[in-house]
């Protein structure tokens, strides 16, 4: 049998899709993997008309996969082929689940009489999935059935939305190279939003019972089935495997840590340029935000940012509230010169944009718009003056009119009343969690409190009426990133900072922590510091934390750009061109098991 080049296929949820952090994963890694794998690559996804049309380019199928779409087209198969606008440009194929929402309790009996799965019809992300891996299945069989002897096809699926199509598959006998990556479990992230004890509790967790419990056993039931049928599974990070092992019964085989694309800059002040030019868009939110109240030295002010995705506790979102608290007690005692603002970024139900957070901003742009104008009469007058053969006087260059229109504009952004904690108006009020935690401790950006806080429940963009960047250059504006997760599979975030060169503090309990602790030598001195919540517990944490926050606000400016400087030459371990060999290697370890027939145990 003459051996072909390997084709291969990546299944997920999120292509050309952006729901989470997958979408980052499969973007980023787009331009490496292309490069490695050439037009033998094609990403699989769902088809939405609300997002695609902005993702992806249709074009004409070619060879590869034309066959196998057109007899799936005859049988009335919605599909579209294209390119995903992403760098790399990489092919992809999408499906149009909802248009065959009409054969999902044909689909979810084949669950019940193939995989022994019971799929509930009230839950709709289970049956958007299990459609999904329907015609995912459809497509691979049949794709599978056009290969000439000896070609090898591999397809890796990401997340329990994605892996539907995996054990129809195995259920069908179906050979191709199957691996099967989870980012998080299911049961996990469940369990860790409710309480403290889960990874002392993990070895000893009844998972039928648990995911039962809160409705989402048929869910884990997916996730497992996917985990125990692929040929080769993979996790993100030891932290994640140690916790697949328990909850899904097997241990992965390889671990697939999470890079990014790093830019590379010919000279170290590029990028410190860039750090300097964003910063000085926050300077100018800042002044809108907070200078009608009162104001304070902005070269005496921290950026400190904490984002992600809106899970209060496993973000680590109430242990950051607790340290800000702390924070601004020990920094009236002890460094009562520096002013430290805490961006809180995540999506939550909002309303609109405070009017008053829009006021505040407008007023300051109408500042700038008026003292731009009076600007350039004042040059005026100088050039007439000097060209006239004197020097003129400082009382010649405003008119009485500039001076009231000034003093008119300078009265008018004056607030008695400390700046909003918040940016926008929030549908849920007095239930939101990090509001609550916030008033409790009554961080309300009071003149004499050293740190302020800024909740914005939106994701930053360019399109951002506040802020007018996108997320990257919002990060690169900052000093320092928190991301003291309780549960993390990985941790974009951190990793986002350091490859921007901003130094961050993540915890032991992420999956990027683990990494950090492990692959790098000195990190805290290299501005990549990570929390010990494994051992410490809450309160312990909470200190450390705080410490570490007063220690990094201690910092002048020069050991700042020194330490900025250590961040940015770690992020070359981040990038796909380095860990994109874990991928290759569960692949070829994939390939191996399928093709040259080695036996496959449970535990890899």
């Amino acid at each position: 049998m003459s051996k072909q080049t390997p084709l291969l296929f990546e299944v997920a949820w999120e292509v050309c899709h952006q729901v989470g952090g997958i979408y980052r994963v499969l973007s980023s890694k787009a331009a490496s993997t292309v490069e490695q794998w050439g037009d033998r690559y094609c990403l699989l996804g769902p088809y939405t008309s609300r997002t695609s049309p902005t993702e992806f380019e249709p074009l004409t199928p070619g060879p590869i996969v034309g066959p196998a779409m057109d007899r799936l087209h005859e049988r009335g198969m919605q599909l579209h082929f294209g390119r995903w606008l992403v760098k790399g440009y990489p092919k992809v194929l999408l499906f149009d689940y909802l248009a065959h929402l009409d054969g999902l309790d044909r689909h979810r009996q084949t669950v019940w009489d193939d995989l022994g799965i019971p799929a509930p019809p009230e839950d709709p992300e289970t049956n958007d999935a299990i459609v999904f891996g329907a015609m995912v299945a459809e497509f691979l069989r049949e794709f599978v059935s056009d290969q000439p002897e000896g070609q090898q096809v591999i397809a890796h699926f990401h997340e329990w939305m994605a892996s539907v199509a995996l054990s129809f598959l195995h259920a069908q006998g179906i050979r191709l190279a199957t691996v099967f990556t989870t980012h998080a479990t299911i049961l996990g992230r469940h369990l860790c939003a409710t309480g403290n004890d889960f990874y002392e509790r993990l070895p000893r967790i009844n998972v039928d019972h648990e995911s039962g419990s809160r409705n989402i056993y048929h869910r884990y039931c997916i996730e497992r089935a996917a985990a125990n049928n692929a040929d080769v599974f993979t996790t993100v990070s030891k932290v994640t495997a140690d916790e697949a092992y328990h909850l899904l019964k097997r241990r992965p085989d390889v671990v697939l840590p999470n890079g990014l694309r790093v830019e590379r800059f010919a000279a170290m002040h590029e990028f410190q340029n860039l750090h300097r030019r964003y910063k000085n868009r926050l300077h100018e939110f800042v002044r809108g935000h907070f200078f009608g109240s009162y104001q304070f030295d902005l070269d005496e002010t921290i950026y400190v940012l904490h984002s992600g995705r809106y899970e209060y506790h496993n973000k680590g979102t109430d242990l950051f509230i607790e340290a800000l608290w702390r924070l601004n007690r020990r920094l009236r005692e002890e460094q009562p010169e520096r002013t430290v603002v805490a961006f809180i970024v995540t999506d939550a139900p909002t309303k609109r944009v405070s009017s008053d957070v829009l006021r505040a901003h407008f007023m300051l742009q109408e500042l700038r718009e008026t003292c731009d104008t009076i600007a350039r009469n004042v040059r005026d007058r100088i050039f007439e003056s000097a060209a006239a053969g004197h020097i003129p006087e400082p009382t010649d260059l405003l008119d009485s009119e500039q001076i009231v229109l000034l003093k008119r504009m300078i009265f008018s952004r004056k607030e008695s009343r400390p700046r909003n904690i918040v940016t926008h108006d929030m549908r849920h009020d007095n239930d939101d969690a990090i509001l609550c935690h916030l008033r409790h401790r009554h961080l309300f950006n009071s003149p004499e409190d050293p740190v302020k806080v800024v909740y914005h429940p939106e994701f930053v963009s360019s399109t951002n009426p506040l802020f007018g960047m996108d997320y990257d250059q919002f990060v690169r504006g900052c000093h320092l990133g928190v991301f003291p997760s309780y549960y993390e599979p990985w941790g974009y975030t951190p990793a986002e900072c350091t490859v921007l060169g901003i130094p961050s503090i993540c915890s032991d309990l992420s999956g990027f922590g683990a990494f950090v602790q492990e692959h790098v030598e000195g990190h805290n001195q290299r501005g990549l510091l990570v929390l010990d919540r494994r051992d410490l517990g809450d309160e312990g944490a909470i200190e450390q934390l705080t410490q570490m926050m007063l220690d990094f606000a201690a910092l002048d400016s020069r050991n700042r750009v020194n330490l900025r400087n250590k961040t940015e030459r770690t992020s070359d371990l981040f990038d796909w061109e380095t860990l994109g060999r874990y991928y290759t290697e569960a692949r070829q370890l994939a390939l191996a098991r399928t093709y040259e027939e080695l036996v496959k145990t449970p535990d890899g």
